[in-house]
């Protein structure tokens, strides 16, 4: 039974760091071309801010990794 769970969640550990990256990086992709509208010198700020909520994604993926390695 316990095998049965393990890809399951693993499975969850990236869908749910993704879908909050996805969430995370349109609001501030919004707010980050509005304010290059504004301020264009604000480029590199706002390429860090978009590229910051993809460490969810690789801790959700190293997450995974630990489940299904300790649960194989």
């Amino acid at each position: 039974m316990d095998t049965l769970w393990t890809p399951v969640a693993a499975a969850t550990a990236i869908a749910g760091t993704a879908f909050a990256t996805a969430w995370a990086q349109a609001k501030i992709g919004s707010s980050a071309a509005a304010a290059l509208a504004e301020k264009p010198e604000l480029r590199s700020t706002a390429i860090l801010m978009i590229a910051i909520p993809e460490t969810m994604v690789v801790l959700g993926f190293v997450v995974a990794m630990l489940i299904l390695l300790r649960g194989g």
